[in-house]
Parts: C-alpha cells; sequence; structure tokens
C-alpha cells in the first residue's frame, strides 16, 4: 500500500488510476474488517468521487490532494452522510452539511473513503467506549490501538487508506499515533476549523492528521488551515506552507521536562530511548537542557475538571427529542429526557456529564471549575516560559506501549492517567505531534512527541522531520 503522498503521485504519474487506488483502499477494508475500524465504508460515494479526479487528472485541473484516499473519525461532519460519534444517542442522524476541514480536503481532491471507530464523543484513551466494539492494535491484535481516535490510527497503521483525520482534545491523535506506530499532530489550537467537529470540550478540541510522514501532515494542515467565519476561535489568517525545512547548519535549543523522564510510571525502555535521542542531538550540535516543571500532578485533575464541564454543557443538545436515539419507553418530556440520555450514552460519557455537571453546580463552582481554570494559567504561563527560552520541548508521548484490551477499562483514573503526557499541549492550546521513533522489546511501538510555539507548525514539522531522519 501507498505510504506517501510521493508515492501516489509515482503510481498516477505510471498510469494507475485514483478509482483503482480507490477499490485496493476497499479490498483491503474488507479483509482487515476483524479490526472493526471502519463503522462505515462509503464504497459509491467514494468511488464516484474516484471517478471525478481521474477526469481532472486527465485535463490536468486537480487539486494537490489527487490520489488521496482519506478516513475520517465518527466525529466529523459529512454531507448526506452519517456522523454518530460512535454513540447510540445519535442512531441514524444524517449530517446537513460537511466541516469545513472535509470541504477543504474535497475541494483539493481527497477521496473520503469512510468513517473511522472512536471512543464514544471522543472520551477515552484505548478505543474500548464505542457503542460499536473495541478496535483492535494491528501491530498486535490482543492489544488496544489507543483512542480516543483509534480507528483512525488503525486504519493508517493498517493501510487501509492514504491518511486518515482524528480530533485531540487531550492527547487523542497523539496517544493512538503513540500506539499504533504513525504520526499524529494536534495543531495549535486555533489553526484548523472546529465547524462540523462534533463538541466535547470546545476550548480543548482541535482536528488533526494521522500519517506515515511528517512531510505528508504539514500538507494536509496547509489545506485544512487558514481563516473561517464559521469559526470565531480561528486564527484569522491565510493558510501557508507549514514544511519549509530544516537547515542543517541551524543549532536549535530544545528543553526537555526532567519530570516527565523521571516519573516513576514511564517504561525503562522509553525513558532509555528518549536519553538516547537527546545525547544524538547534543552530539549533533543541538542544545538539549533538562527544564523543571513542578506541576505534571496537577495537569490531569485540571483537564479532566475543565473538559468534562465544558461536556456537561455542550451535551444537553442530546435529549432524544430533536434528532437521534429516542426511548420508546419513555411518556411525556422529563422522562424523555432521562430515558433517552440514560439508554442512549454509553458509560464513560455519562460518567464525564456527571463529573462535569458537578464542578459546575452551586457551591463548587469556585473549589472546582474556577480552580481549575487557575491552574490552567499557571500552567499556560509556565509552558510559555520554557519556549520563550527554548525552540521545543522534547518529552514521551506515552507512559507506555499499547495495552492489553479490558486491562485497565474498570479503573478510570489509570486510564486517565494515560494521558499525562499530552494533556498539557491542549490546556495550553501548543501544537504537538508524536513521532513513531521508539520499538520496544515487546514488539510494539512507541512515539516521542515534540511540543512548539503558538501558531509555529513550520518550524515544529520541520525539525520533526529532522528527528525522524537523524534520530
Amino acid at each position: 500500500m501507498y505510504r506517501s503522498f510521493d508515492q501516489i503521485k509515482t503510481a498516477l504519474d505510471s498510469g494507475i488510476t485514483v478509482e483503482s487506488i480507490t477499490g485496493s483502499y476497499l479490498k483491503r477494508i474488507e479483509e482487515k474488517k476483524h479490526l472493526n475500524a471502519f463503522l462505515e465504508v462509503f464504497t459509491e460515494s467514494a468511488l464516484e468521487q474516484s471517478r471525478i479526479v481521474d477526469a481532472k487528472i486527465k485535463s490536468k485541473t486537480a487539486g494537490k490532494l489527487a490520489g488521496v484516499v482519506i478516513g475520517i473519525k465518527d466525529n466529523l461532519a459529512y454531507k448526506n452522510h452519517k456522523v454518530s460519534g460512535s454513540s447510540k444517542i445519535l442512531e441514524g442522524f444524517e449530517s446537513l452539511y460537511s466541516g469545513t476541514a472535509i470541504e477543504r480536503l474535497i475541494a483539493e481532491d481527497a477521496v473520503i473513503i469512510g468513517r473511522l471507530n472512536c471512543d464514544e464523543f471522543a472520551m477515552g484513551s484505548s478505543n474500548e467506549n464505542s457503542a460499536f466494539g473495541n478496535v483492535l492494535n494491528p501491530i498486535n491484535e490482543k492489544m488496544v490501538p489507543g483512542g480516543s481516535s483509534g480507528g483512525s490510527a488503525v486504519a493508517v497503521a493498517a493501510g487501509l487508506c492514504s491518511v486518515s483525520l482524528g480530533s485531540d482534545t487531550g492527547g487523542s491523535i497523539r496517544q493512538p499515533a503513540s500506539f499504533t506506530g504513525t504520526v499524529g499532530l494536534k495543531p495549535t489550537y486555533g489553526r484548523i476549523s472546529r465547524y462540523g467537529l462534533l463538541a466535547y470540550a470546545s476550548s480543548f478540541d482541535q482536528i488533526g492528521p494521522f500519517t506515515h510522514s511528517v512531510k505528508d501532515a504539514a500538507l494536509l494542515l496547509e489545506v485544512m488551515a487558514g481563516k473561517d467565519d464559521f469559526d470565531s476561535t480561528l486564527l484569522q489568517e491565510d493558510s501557508r506552507n507549514f514544511f519549509p525545512g530544516f537547515e542543517s547548519t541551524k543549532k536549535i535549543k530544545i528543553a526537555y521536562i526532567k519530570d516527565c523522564i523521571e516519573n516513576e510510571g514511564i517504561d525503562p525502555e522509553i525513558r532509555s530511548r528518549i536519553i538516547q535521542i537527546i545525547e544524538k542531538l547534543k552530539a549533533l550540535g543541538h542544545s538539549v537542557e533538562a527544564v523543571d516543571f513542578p506541576f505534571l500532578k496537577q495537569m490531569v485533575p485540571a483537564y479532566y475538571v475543565l473538559t468534562t464541564a465544558e461536556a456537561s454543557s455542550n451535551f444537553a443538545r442530546y435529549d432524544g427529542v430533536h434528532f437521534g436515539y429516542h426511548s420508546k419507553n419513555a411518556i411525556g418530556v422529563e422522562d424523555t429526557y432521562k430515558k433517552s440520555r440514560s439508554e442512549g450514552f454509553g458509560e464513560e460519557v455519562k460518567r464525564r456529564i456527571m463529573l462535569g455537571t458537578f464542578v459546575l453546580s452551586q457551591g463548587y463552582y469556585d473549589a472546582f471549575y474556577t480552580k481549575g481554570q487557575k491552574v490552567r494559567r499557571v500552567i499556560q504561563n509556565k509552558t510559555n516560559d520554557i519556549l520563550a527560552k527554548y525552540d521545543f520541548i522534547l518529552l514521551p508521548t506515552t507512559p507506555t506501549t499499547a495495552f492489553e484490551i479490558g486491562k485497565n477499562v474498570d479503573d478510570p483514573i489509570t486510564m486517565y492517567l494515560q494521558d499525562i503526557f499530552t494533556v498539557q499541549a491542549n490546556l495550553c492550546g501548543n501544537p504537538a505531534i508524536s513521532l513513531p521513533l521508539g520499538n520496544h522489546s515487546n514488539g510494539l511501538p512507541f512515539g516521542i512527541q515534540v511540543m512548539g510555539k503558538h501558531f509555529d507548525e513550520g518550524n515544529l514539522l520541520s525539525f520533526s522531520d529532522y528527528l525522524m531522519t537523524n534520530c
């Protein structure tokens, strides 16, 4: 299968059609359907779009993504196609419009091949919370693929599409990328329009790509980024080239958070690999220094207080009345709300809604929500102070490699701590990327994470490509 846009271009130049490329992916999806990555395959619309792109290639009017076949996470709106957030509550719902990111991909002649399984409404770190069953890790099918964008990561890792889209609220792109050996990018908050993304926590959510290469992630970002009247939180500037290339003579300053490397929960082989990369970068002439970050233990609690509060508000729209699942046993308005939501939502979503409602309730608002916002500001200030002195922050993506399916499903605290190294970028809004730079003795991959300055994806991606080549 094709592992890069460059390989696809070579195939097209040799006479291979987009329709045949799409057909090969459709065949492979069928062969690997036991992985449960796809909730729905858009066979007819994908083949129809492929033929349109082939005609454009012949007339030399094709866009920059011609030949690229993309799977999208099941929380992204695609006109006249179903979207459910992998939840029973949106049973049968079909989108009336396409999100901005999806429209921009299609405008450059990408082919959307299907919607991908995920943790329900992007709440989870293992893809075990989907109403439609677990996704299996193709590297070891006894292991989870990570979450919440597990289906998106698996689709790329298993060669079921060229690239895919996920969303990242607290690590939901980077963590599954680490578990599946793929590249996962979370752009700066406000870089890609969230219009058409089913909201979980609106001040944290960000759309991003899974790819096999940093260069491809940069091209997808270039296509999807840019101002949009439908998202007021977006940076109001036109898109640009996010892959200027790394200057080989440039010497940079990199910080690594000592508290992460020395964390007692980190796998010794992951720690050893990061130290190896640090020494390699020093040998290449770069400055790499340890920095203190005394708020590691506060990040996950602050993240869950704030995101669940936002979810409590956002999820009021799923009421069993306007659209989606409606309880057949309900009598009257109040009973409709209670039973439709109780039956339609999964356990993890109900847990987070209740937690969010609690922290927003009278008597607890200041103790939890207000304090959480203050902690977020402290974390942001400290991160900005570090990045004022250094070009990038280097840290693990995950504390371990992928764990066994079912191992942590009954222990929410252990599951939440999977996000310990990824939530910082979401709390602060910074861009961050997971790079497949580690291979464990247990046969599983793991990622190394790089965080950059706000809206500095160009340098972040160029340095990441340099890391992939030299480390």
